[in-house]
């Protein structure tokens, strides 16, 4: 596997995840707010076996999975993560998840930002034509926010007794949003 590279959005920056990122995202796991807009109860194991499981992922990458850590460049916080997952290069597909852990980020285009960069990197670097996500039908906000990266709306799906939005974007479609945005933008 070839060593991920930083990317750079408008308001983020996306780097491999590393062992520093652990204590944040242990702090994140365990909100049960956090954990609500994830559709996933809160972790109840202790720091030190969470650390050991983040270190072993770290060593031992898989194929399927590209983990990626949202930094605020101004301040240097690791402000949440991006990822996409569930690589399947026959059909030319993905999944993609975000979570914006640091609440004073929210509601001010970071997790738009970060969305935008890591379908760049996907559809620009990878031979990914499609991009998929589930998000909890009632979260809003995030459907807005990834209606603004080119998201559709599909279908609801039902999972573990949750209802979810299926959305999903394609290389074609979201070219015709980025070339439409504004000429200021980086990308």
């Amino acid at each position: 596997m070839t060593q991920e590279k930083a990317l750079q959005g408008d308001k983020v920056i996306l780097r491999p995840k590393s062992i520093e990122d652990t204590e944040d995202d242990y702090r994140w796991r365990v909100d049960e707010e956090l954990s609500r807009l994830d559709a996933a109860p809160p972790l109840h194991m202790r720091y030190e076996e969470f650390r050991s499981m983040a270190e072993s992922e770290l060593r031992y990458p898989v194929t399927w999975s590209r983990r990626y850590a949202i930094v605020d460049p101004v301040q240097q916080l690791h402000i949440g993560n991006c990822m996409y997952y569930d690589i399947d290069y026959a059909r030319k597909q993905t999944e993609l998840g975000i979570l914006i852990g640091e609440r004073d980020y929210w509601n001010n285009g970071y997790g738009t930002d970060a969305v935008m960069t890591m379908l760049e990197h996907i559809f620009e670097e990878t031979p990914i034509t499609k991009v998929y996500l589930h998000t909890l039908d009632w979260n809003v906000r995030a459907q807005k926010s990834f209606a603004k990266c080119g998201f559709g709306f599909v279908k609801k799906v039902r999972r573990d007794g949750q209802w979810f939005h299926y959305m999903e974007v394609t290389k074609d479609a979201w070219l015709k949003l980025r070339d439409g945005r504004d000429p200021k933008s980086k990308r």
